[in-house]
């Protein structure tokens, strides 16, 4: 299946995913904040409709929001009022200017071949102390689901090996019991480390 299907996936349905009922991930983006001081600079990685940036934004913090889909950026514009980043994770090219990094349920969809890049601009892009979250669909092998959208699905073992050769600290990484866009039972891993 050609790589592009993730992508055409959330352009051709992005109305329909920025509206959706979803419960927003709110004890994880809690917990997120709780690390970071008042006011800090957030960069969300793959905002979706933007209920994320939202959140963070009404707590008071100084959030850039970006997504690899145009029409998703417009839909999350439109529910927060400013202006959504068009950028795929491997165009992140920022250098110690952000004081946290979110990017929940969208680095799933990063090839396994360019995690360590993207894992590493990120890092570069943390100030020293910076905080990073990120969750994954647990597996063994990567994929695509109904939907045609490719997932890498790695094992806790497989990401907290990887993180730690990137020089990451502080690795947490949580195994939950959810859902995702397709209804189906998911597993989720949940990640924090600390540049």
């Amino acid at each position: 299946m050609p790589p592009d299907c993730t992508s055409a996936f959330y352009q051709e349905n992005a109305e329909t995913n920025a509206k959706r009922a979803r419960s927003l991930p709110k004890q994880q983006l809690d917990a997120f904040l709780a690390g970071l001081a008042p006011g800090a600079a957030i960069l969300e990685l793959g905002c979706g409709g933007g209920q994320d940036s939202a959140y963070m934004l009404a707590h008071g913090f100084d959030v850039t929001p970006t997504d690899g889909s145009t029409e998703l950026a417009r839909q999350a514009q439109a529910l927060i009022g400013r202006p959504v980043r068009v950028m795929l994770f491997q165009e992140l090219d920022a250098d110690s200017a952000f004081d946290g990094v979110w990017a929940h349920a969208s680095l799933l969809h990063v090839p396994r071949s360019e995690l360590p890049d993207v894992f590493a601009r990120i890092w570069r892009a943390l100030r020293t102390g910076g905080i990073l979250h990120a969750s994954f669909k647990a597996g063994e092998a990567e994929g695509h689901d109904g939907f045609g959208r490719y997932y890498n699905c790695p094992s806790a073992e497989w990401l907290s090996e990887l993180l730690t050769k990137g020089g990451w600290r502080n690795i947490a990484i949580s195994e939950s019991d959810g859902g995702g866009y397709d209804g189906k039972p998911t597993r989720w891993l949940t990640v924090g480390a600390e540049r």
